[in-house]
């Protein structure tokens, strides 16, 4: 399957799916600690930022301060797609929601506040609805 790059058909296709559980954003100085599977790794100048599951990060006592809901778009959005997370940050804006992008190759995962996760599915779908009546 190849990677989308329309803006159109990766609105109307996001099929925007909610991981199960709570997910933390966390650093530290070196190599991802034993016993933690991160979500996702960025290298910072000042430390390795990891998104692991919450439960994991209190069991290594991990500090974090946000608590997130973990969505994926199951597009499969190609990297040089322009306007995807644009649209989908205009759009949580709008309805007052945080979010934070992480692209993998095949799909992007949002990062949103834990307690509005729902919502946030939920406005992510209506957009993805709007979008699909250009195929109608």
């Amino acid at each position: 399957m190849s990677a989308e790059r329309d803006l159109t058909r990766l609105v109307a296709g996001m099929r925007p799916e909610l991981h199960p559980g709570r997910y933390v954003f966390t650093t530290v100085d070196g190599p991802v600690p034993e016993g933690i599977s991160p979500v996702a790794t960025v290298a910072e100048r000042e430390g390795l930022t990891m998104v692991v599951r919450q439960e994991d990060a209190d069991a290594a006592s991990l500090a974090y301060d946000y608590v997130a809901g973990w969505i994926t778009l199951r597009v499969h959005s190609a990297l040089d797609a322009v306007g995807l997370t644009a649209a989908v940050a205009r759009e949580l804006a709008g309805a007052g929601l945080s979010c934070n992008v992480v692209a993998g190759f095949h799909h992007d995962h949002l990062f949103v506040e834990h307690a509005r996760a729902e919502q946030a599915l939920a406005t992510l779908n209506a957009l993805s609805a709007r979008a699909s009546g250009a195929f109608t």
